[in-house]
């Protein structure tokens, strides 16, 4: 078949052009950041200025748009 042949011409037009490349040592970077942490920090929040964005209803109960993922 057609494809088949040049399939086969392309492998060997391949390994014909990894003939030229020159065998190399591998190389090993080691790397000194594995598995750092950090210390848990918390950040100040500051509700009333999370509630000036968002709408409230009488008994204090926040009002928001249900997911649109939810069914």
């Amino acid at each position: 078949m057609k494809i088949e042949k040049e399939a086969e011409l392309i492998l060997q037009k391949f390994s014909k052009a990894l003939e030229n490349i020159p065998e190399l040592e591998e190389t090993h970077y080691m790397v000194d950041n594995v598995n750092l942490n950090r210390d848990d920090a918390g950040q100040d929040k500051n509700p009333e200025k999370i509630l000036r964005n968002t709408r409230v209803d009488e008994q204090g109960n926040l009002i928001v748009e249900k997911g649109k993922w939810v069914k």
